[in-house]
Parts: C-alpha cells; structure tokens; sequence
C-alpha cells in the first residue's frame, strides 16, 4: 500500500511539474506566434508599397536571405521542421537563441518577395526554439529538454493553423514513424491549448471551411469506393511532391557555382515562369486553397489540373535554392488543388475531395495520419472524419518509407514483404523487399492474366456459335 502510495504522488508532481512549464511555453509560444503571425500578414498586404511587382525582388531576395541565414544561423536554413527534427534526434534538442529571429526574418522576406514556402517551419523552429533556451536557462536534463523542445513544436503547430488537437498530436506523431511517445502527450496537448488561446487572445484570426457535407448517417458504398480509390490518388501525389523536392535539392546542391548566383538565377527562372503562368503558385496561396475548398463549387471550378504540379516545382525551386520557410502550407495547397481534380475526373463532391486532399497528402508527406485526421475534424468538421480516417491512413501507406523531413526514424514498415533498418533516419535507412513475395504476386497476376483470357477465348467461342 505505501509502495503504491508513493508511486501515485510521484505521478501528481509529475503532472503537476509538467502542467505549469507546458503551460508556460505555450502561453510564450502563442505570444510569439501572434507577432510572427501578424508581421507575416503586414508585410503582405504591403507588397503594393513596391513600385514594381512582388515577385520582380525574387532574384534579389533569395541570395539574401541565404546571406542572413549563414551569417548569424546556419541551422535557419530550409524548412525549420526538419532542423527541429534533427535538433530532437541529433542535438538532444539544443537550438541556438539566434535561430528564432533569424528564421523569423527570414521566412518573411521570401514569402514577401513571392517564395512559395508556408508558416508552420519557422512556427515550429521558433516554438522549439525558445522551449530550448527555457529549458538551458532552467538546467534542465536532456530528456527533459527534448520533451519541451517537443512542446514547442506542437504549440507553434496549433497556434499557427489554429488546430489545438492536431498540433499536439503532430508534435509528437512527426518525430518517429510508427511511434507516440505517451509520456510527452500531456504536456503537447497543454502547450497546444495553450499557445492556441493566447494567440486568440491576442488577436490571432483562423480561417475554419464548412464544406457542407452531411453523411455522417447513411452508409454510402460507392463513396467509401471512390474515397479509398482517392487515398491511393494522394499517395501518389505525395509520392510525386516528395520526389520533386528531394531531386531538385540534389540537382541544385550539384551544380559547382557560388549558391548566391544560383539562388539569383532560381530567382529568375521563377520571375519568368510567373510572367508566362501567372502569380497563383507564389507565397502562401491560401486564396486558391478557399477557393478548391468552396462547397459551391464556383471557385474551385477556377483550379487548374496541373495547379498542384506546378505548385510542387515552385516550393521545391524556391527552398531548393535557399529560399526559408516552411513546407505544410504548400502540401496543403497541393493536396486541396489535387482533390479537386480527383472530385471532378469522378463528378462527385469536389469540395470533399479537396479537404480530403488537404489532409491526405499531409499524411502521405510527413508520415504522420493521426495528426492529420484530427486535423480534418478540427478544419471541416466531424461530419468528415470516417473518410478523412480511410483516406489518410491509405495515402500514408502508398506514399511509402519516405518524407519532406528526412532526419524522421522509421520504427515501423508499411507492408510485410518490406524490411527496414528500425531506429535508423529515413535518409540513411537500408530497405529490403522480399523477393519470394514479389514471385508470388507475379505468378498470382500470371494466373489471374490467364484466367481472363480463357474466360474471353470461352465468350468468344459462344458468340460465334
């Protein structure tokens, strides 16, 4: 009785000590999230105070911005998940204070000028960042570092999307696949309540879509058809967004020219290509987001079916070439743009498809469902959430053993025939496919292959008698 006693006042302290410092770095993060939110916004609806267009600056804002991030903190560059990922991993979550405002500075300069980043790297980055400095202020241990560090990333999640839920959940989901650290969801979840309602508080806007889609009730078969046939879809289509990124960051980190000419001609390259298709693939495109969202379906009769590649280039050329920001608003615009098409190719609730898009190639990209599905709950609403659970889960699985953020550990693989080096970044991970199981589905499709032409050659040979 005194052993069990004991144990359950350690817990209360625990939870105790943990309840006032997740509360505290949210309440911080949610401040800081608000400035960054409303710097952010000032400076783009002040793009007209320019007597050329925005987007002209881009070869010129570019090189600087990689100059600023060298020059006072090279780890600002890229999209700040990432970096707050391997900070966990690598670092024991130790981030340099410089980061903050550097990153800060910087996402809005390439946003301003036109680059086609999001808010949620530099959302996480400053998050963690500060959780780091309190907790190097505070003396704190490595374990319990990380565990604020992974606080700071879910309350600079929530208060930037303004999705509570989803942001604790994505804090913790987006480190390790296939693993939840339980002892850190708590103090996530506080942190996320936390920052969420201080940046309401003070001011902080979200934008939330009614969709109008009721069918939480009937049991509609050819939906639930259409819907897994959609999470293969945005597999895929995360599959092609990982790709592009990945291969153009290669491309661009092998051409032996100084980076600073290479950001200004990437710069260029995208002046041109906005002047021959337009400035709807620059900056954040939360309008053309609304818009596939619409659920009359007037606007996002204006989305184009190659929106979401070219949007993909665009991100991919803009971070590639060292342009700072983050990486979920562009997924987010590539998976809304991309539902659209899938919702018109079929002619079935566009404005569904879209917010299944939103959430699916989110869970396909970052290999992290349950955040997204959450998610969908917290933007759409409950009615969607049994779709949103089959089409993200499905996208996650097709999108494979990859990620927008290499420094992620896989602890888990996606199929059974498929080994993987569990603990290891996905990076530097060895994957082995069995080769037995690929004979078995060779000779299953053989069968199946003769199958159907016996079957054709008998059909023949009755209607010709």
């Amino acid at each position: 009785m005194k052993k069990h006693v004991t144990e359950q006042t350690v817990i209360f302290f625990s939870v105790a000590k943990w309840l006032f410092l997740s509360s505290f770095i949210g309440i911080i993060i949610g401040a800081l999230m608000s400035g960054f939110l409303w710097i952010l916004e000032f400076s783009v609806n002040n793009r007209s105070v320019l007597p050329i267009p925005y987007y002209f600056i881009l070869p010129l804002a570019l090189p600087l911005t990689i100059w600023v991030i060298k020059t006072f903190a090279p780890n600002a560059m890229g999209h700040g998940t990432e970096k707050v990922i391997e900070a966990v991993h690598k670092r024991e979550g130790k981030i340099k204070v410089a980061v903050m405002p550097i990153k800060l500075l910087a996402t809005v300069f390439t946003i301003f000028a036109g680059g086609s980043v999001g808010k949620e790297g530099p959302g996480a980055q400053i998050g963690a960042g500060a959780s780091s400095v309190i907790a190097s202020i505070l003396r704190f241990s490595d374990a319990d570092r990380k565990k604020l560090v992974i606080c700071g990333i879910s309350a600079g999640f929530a208060s930037v999307f303004g999705t509570p839920i989803a942001g604790a959940i994505f804090g913790i989901e987006v480190l390790t696949i296939g693993v939840i650290m339980y002892d850190v969801l708590l103090p996530s979840f506080i942190a996320g309540f936390a920052a969420f309602t201080t940046a309401q508080f003070l001011g902080t806007d979200y934008t939330y879509f009614d969709i109008h889609f009721y069918k939480a009730v009937d049991l509609d078969l050819t939906l639930i058809a259409e819907v897994l046939v959609a999470g293969i879809f945005f597999g895929v289509v995360s599959d092609f967004f990982i790709t592009v990124l990945t291969d153009i960051e290669k491309v661009v980190a092998k051409i032996k020219y100084n980076p600073y000419i290479k950001a200004f001609t990437a710069g260029l390259i995208m002046v041109i290509a906005t002047l021959i298709v337009g400035d709807r693939y620059l900056g954040l495109g939360l309008g053309i987001i609304e818009n596939a969202l619409d659920p009359e379906g007037f606007l996002s009769a204006d989305i184009n079916w190659y929106d979401f590649i070219l949007k993909t280039i665009f991100t991919s050329i803009s971070l590639g070439s060292g342009g700072s920001g983050g990486i979920v608003t562009p997924i987010f615009y590539v998976g809304a743009t991309s539902g659209v098409v899938f919702g018109h190719l079929i002619h079935n609730e566009v404005a569904l498809f879209a917010a299944l898009g939103f959430v699916s190639v989110l869970a396909g990209t970052t290999n992290a469902p349950i955040a997204s599905v959450i998610m969908a709950v917290e933007l759409f609403g409950i009615e969607i959430a049994h779709y949103a659970a089959i089409s993200a889960v499905v996208a996650f699985l097709v999108s494979g053993h990859r990620s927008v953020f290499p420094s992620q550990k896989i602890a888990m693989s996606k199929a059974g025939s498929i080994d993987v080096e569990m603990g290891d970044d996905i990076e530097h991970s060895n994957i082995s496919i069995h080769m037995e199981d690929l004979e078995k589905f060779k000779n299953l499709g053989s069968q199946i292959k003769y199958k159907r032409l016996k079957w054709q050659a008998k059909n023949f040979h009755h209607k010709k008698l």
